[in-house]
């Protein structure tokens, strides 16, 4: 690890069916509130890395490893993204934060608007990156077909094994979206996901639970209509580019006012140039505007 990266610690929160594991990067300003971080659906919570840095202490970062993932692969099911909703407040009431900022990523950010929805006495206002906005499915693609194509090569590590951890390194180095940013930060939050022993190392995500989660982002109504029922403001930042690095990102300013969003509820809502569905996590841009609306400097915190 670089020496300006601040270490977490790792503590735990019951949820039921077992402990959902916490990295919590602390805050040194006096009276700074706490924020919980929402990572997407083959992640863990190592991917807010750049964000902890970034706040710099000016606020208490709690990233939960979600159930199936990480650190918390061995709390099973059920699965889905309203269990996940509940945990988050769960994790909220254990460690008494009252209502605090919830932002997330990816899956993450169909999980935090759920969140606010499911709990609002909560939840004080929620940061959506590149997520929690749904289309339809177009006519005559299955649901299996879209979940490949939106995963890609994230879903396809869950049946493989690698012979040894640098085997592992090797496979992320190589992803298009990851390759030109390789940092050691980067390197511990995919080394994160290793388990089992060598020759047949393995991600610590559990399929069950990613298949699940990713048919509902896809198809549950009450996920896709969280984020017009938002009972708090909210801001949503979207990437320029997509889940490969391609040009076309999951979002742009048309599909985003084909969706109809809520000025009332979503107050802001605005694209993050030169960032990937990833480094908008840990790029410069992306993470600065997060750290922005969770220290209520951006437009969402009203």
């Amino acid at each position: 690890m670089s020496r300006s990266f601040p270490q977490p610690e790792q503590l735990t929160a019951p949820v039921p069916g077992g402990d959902l594991a916490v990295l919590r990067w602390p805050a040194t300003a006096p009276g700074a509130h706490a924020v919980v971080a929402v990572h997407g659906i083959t992640a863990n919570g190592l991917a807010w890395f750049e964000v902890a840095r970034r706040l710099a202490g000016r606020a208490t970062l709690l990233a939960p490893d979600l159930r199936g993932r990480g650190a918390s692969r061995t709390v099973g099911g059920p699965y889905g993204l309203a269990r996940h909703a509940d945990d988050m407040a769960a994790l909220i009431t254990a460690l008494d934060l009252g209502p605090t900022p919830v932002v997330g990523h990816s899956m993450g950010a169909w999980i935090t608007a759920l969140t606010a929805v499911r709990h609002p006495e909560l939840v004080s206002r929620v940061v959506l990156v590149d997520g929690a906005v749904s289309f339809p499915l177009p006519e005559g693609v299955r649901e299996e077909e879209a979940l490949a194509a939106v995963l890609g090569p994230a879903l396809a590590r869950l049946s493989m094994t690698f012979p040894d951890r640098a085997a592992y390194r090797a496979f992320w180095q190589q992803h298009p979206a990851f390759n030109a940013d390789w940092s050691e930060e980067i390197d511990a939050y995919t080394q994160r996901d290793l388990i089992g022993t060598e020759p047949e190392l393995r991600s610590a995500c559990v399929l069950e639970a990613v298949q699940t989660d990713g048919a509902q982002v896809l198809l549950d109504q009450d996920a896709a209509a969280a984020v017009h029922r938002l009972p708090c403001p909210g801001e949503l930042l979207w990437a320029e580019r997509g889940l490969l690095d391609e040009p076309q990102g999951l979002y742009d300013d048309k599909r985003i006012a084909m969706a109809g969003l809520d000025k009332a509820r979503v107050v802001a809502s605005s694209l993050v140039p030169d960032t990937n569905h990833y480094s908008i996590l840990w790029g410069r841009a992306g993470s600065e505007a997060v750290v922005q609306s969770l220290l209520g400097t951006g437009p969402a915190a009203g």
